[in-house]
């Protein structure tokens, strides 16, 4: 099942994709037809809590960067204001020289997850996106990440939930920029996998349904400019599509539906 969230003459809902026509997502069950996906807003898929993100976690940026093998995995956070849509615009600070993309696997929370062991993560997954984690490269001088990371528009996630990924690490991240591939590698080449990152990350941190886990990105971050339009594709799930603009924030893209995601996981 591919799961949206979307924006349709004033209200929001979630709902499920099928072909390219959207129905209300009753429980588990489709409701009525909503419309064409050529008619509907996509906002970003869940609506998160929480952000939980890994850093260093393919072998190829650890080659390309000169870092040392990480023995554990190495987390920051993201804040929910991050969030924006597929579509919707990323905002480049004027005070910003260098802003980044990082094209990523998301990891969508099904259930509340706490403690959980790596053999059982699958039972706490609701589906995966696509995630693209823009950096402010300039401001990681400020000696942590909190803006760097979580500026407005941020953390676009999208296009949809694709529930139906039997092996996450069999997929495929490409990311272009104006047309041109600058990213491409497989998840095989994450240090450490999905089971292992959730189980790390809830021996502390408690996930609730619709908060997201970020896995990392590979080789190839590089920056974007006011005008580029950057895509994140990943086999199996969609394409991620964003505009950076300069300045401006998404008008329409920051519509939030509380609690909705998490009231049709149960």
């Amino acid at each position: 099942m591919r799961i949206v969230r979307y924006s349709l003459d004033g209200r929001t809902g979630v709902g499920a994709l099928v072909g390219d026509v959207v129905h209300d997502l009753l429980e588990v069950e489709l409701g009525a037809v909503v419309g064409r996906l050529s008619e509907l807003t996509l906002l970003a898929p869940c609506d998160p809590r929480t952000i939980v993100c890994a850093g260093s976690n393919y072998a190829g940026q650890i080659i390309e960067k000169g870092r040392p093998w990480p023995q554990q995995p190495s987390l920051f956070l993201k804040s929910p204001n991050a969030i924006a849509g597929l579509d919707a615009a990323i905002r480049h600070p004027a005070e910003v020289q260098r802003l980044e993309y990082e094209g990523e696997l998301a990891v969508v929370i099904g259930r509340t997850a706490r403690n959980v062991s790596a053999s059982r993560t699958a039972d706490f997954i609701l589906g995966y996106t696509c995630a693209n984690d823009v950096t402010a490269d300039d401001w990681r001088a400020d000696g942590q990440w909190a803006r760097a990371k979580s500026a407005d528009t941020f953390c676009p996630l999208g296009p949809w939930i694709e529930t139906d990924i039997s092996d996450p690490s069999a997929l495929q991240i490409t990311t272009r920029l104006a047309g041109q591939v600058v990213q491409s590698a497989p998840t095989s080449e994450m240090v450490f996998g999905v089971g292992e990152l959730l189980a790390f990350v809830t021996r502390w941190i408690t996930l609730e349904p619709g908060d997201v886990l970020l896995t990392g990105s590979p080789a190839g971050v590089g920056p974007m400019n006011p005008g580029d339009v950057v895509e994140v594709e990943i086999s199996g799930i969609g394409t991620l599509r964003n505009t950076v603009v300069a300045g401006a924030t998404s008008s329409g893209q920051f519509a939030r539906v509380s609690g909705e995601v998490g009231h049709h996981l149960h």
